[in-house]
């Protein structure tokens, strides 16, 4: 088996900054559209399905569907450091949303959950800057080292994790479901 590699994120991923839209911006229809509030309010470690929507305006990021998303600003340093692939592409990435594209030897799913989860998370909240509101940039983002397997067993690793945390949230909602 190969060894596990670490380097920093900014050597493996390009990392962008969405584009400006806000809770005004919401409707019924349209463009699906993730903001920045929705890691804390529906906070998922891999987004599949988005039920906002905006009118796309000129100048939008776009998904392709290998993205990974971390807020850019929120109440506390690890509040930040958090991280949601998304894996559908012609999603919108609203203003205040760092994404992270891995060019290469990182899948999305693992890149997402050791941000969240790793030494990576730890590396990336002491970057974060601020009192009240904390922000995190890009070239914070670059910075952080992350360790990673081969492909393959990063997807082995990926699929175990999402899989265990869907089976955590099937009980929580059964749980929920016979309390009422």
């Amino acid at each position: 088996m190969p060894a596990w590699e670490q380097r920093k994120l900014g050597e493996l991923c390009a990392i962008s900054k969405g584009h400006g839209y806000s809770k005004a911006d919401i409707r019924d229809a349209g463009t699906p559209l993730i903001l920045y509030g929705r890691l804390y309010t529906q906070y998922e470690s891999r987004i599949d399905d988005v039920d906002t929507f905006a009118v796309e305006q000129e100048g939008s990021l776009l998904s392709k569907g290998n993205e990974v998303i971390v807020p850019a600003s929120g109440e506390t340093a690890e509040d930040i450091a958090v991280a949601s692939s998304v894996r559908r592409s012609g999603i919108i990435f609203g203003g205040d949303l760092n994404v992270v594209t891995p060019v290469n030897k990182l899948d999305p799913d693992y890149t997402a959950l050791a941000i969240t989860y790793s030494k990576a998370h730890d590396d990336l909240a002491k970057r974060a800057q601020g009192k009240s509101v904390v922000h995190v940039h890009g070239n914070d983002i670059a910075e952080v080292e992350v360790s990673y397997p081969s492909e393959s067993e990063q997807k082995r690793i990926s699929t175990a994790v999402l899989g265990l945390d869907n089976l955590i949230t099937l009980h929580q909602r059964k749980r929920l479901w016979f309390a009422k």
